[in-house]
């Protein structure tokens, strides 16, 4: 019997991955991927050569009996995202789950994931803390964000750059505007920012400006 093995990527420098990550994606017998694409230019980078095989939200449930089917034929299988680690807030978790239904080894190497820069980054208190990830974007969006009202501990979400000014505008609403907070985007990469101060701030800052690449919010929780 083979195995599935989770190995995060970078969430944007290239060179933000492993040793031992390379060395499984060189002889992984074919590694999965969210984007063949964006894969590929990773690979490429890292001089690795190997099959590539599409993985993602649209054919996960299709494909993921018959990916265990290879692995318990002695396959060992390498599964990517296009950026951080398999599962959060990316496919993989389904995969995970059919692979332990079906009494297969699964191995998680640590490597990258975006939240855990930004919460130590954003001076709020990472002792304890809730991560969200992406909200709903329309059904049950509210009932999240109002179940997060008295929540004490420090709140992380992700989000587009589109949505960011609406999802300040409702946690202002929510929590007050003097909550505070911190706003990351681009992380590892050149034009890497970090803003943080109260929710009216982060608005103010933002809405004067194009924001681009991928986002991560971090909430300080309410004071007991």
């Amino acid at each position: 019997m083979g195995k599935l093995i989770l190995v995060p990527t970078p969430i944007g420098n290239l060179g933000d991955i492993t040793i031992r990550a390379i060395d499984i994606l060189k002889n992984a017998d074919a590694i999965l991927a969210e984007d063949t694409r964006k894969t590929g230019i990773l690979l490429k980078h890292h001089n690795i050569n190997n099959s590539l095989l599409p993985y993602h939200q649209y054919n996960e449930h299709k494909i993921a009996d018959a990916l265990a089917a290879r692995i318990l034929r002695g396959e060992n299988l390498a599964l990517v995202t296009d950026a951080g680690t398999p599962g959060i807030s990316d496919p993989g978790f389904l995969l995970v789950r059919t692979c332990i239904r079906n009494q297969i080894e699964i191995e998680c190497l640590p490597g990258a994931s975006a939240f855990i820069p930004a919460l130590v980054n954003s001076g709020l208190p990472s002792d304890r803390f809730c991560f969200e990830g992406f909200l709903p974007h329309k059904k049950g969006r509210k009932k999240r964000l109002d179940g997060l009202k008295h929540e004490t501990r420090t709140m992380i979400f992700y989000e587009s750059p589109f949505r960011l000014a609406k999802l300040l505008e409702e946690l202002k609403e929510l929590m007050g505007p003097e909550r505070q907070a911190s706003v990351s985007r681009e992380l590892t990469k050149i034009y890497e920012e970090t803003k943080r101060g109260s929710l009216q701030d982060l608005i103010s800052h933002f809405q004067e400006r194009t924001i681009k690449g991928e986002i991560v919010v971090v909430l300080s929780g309410k004071e007991n």
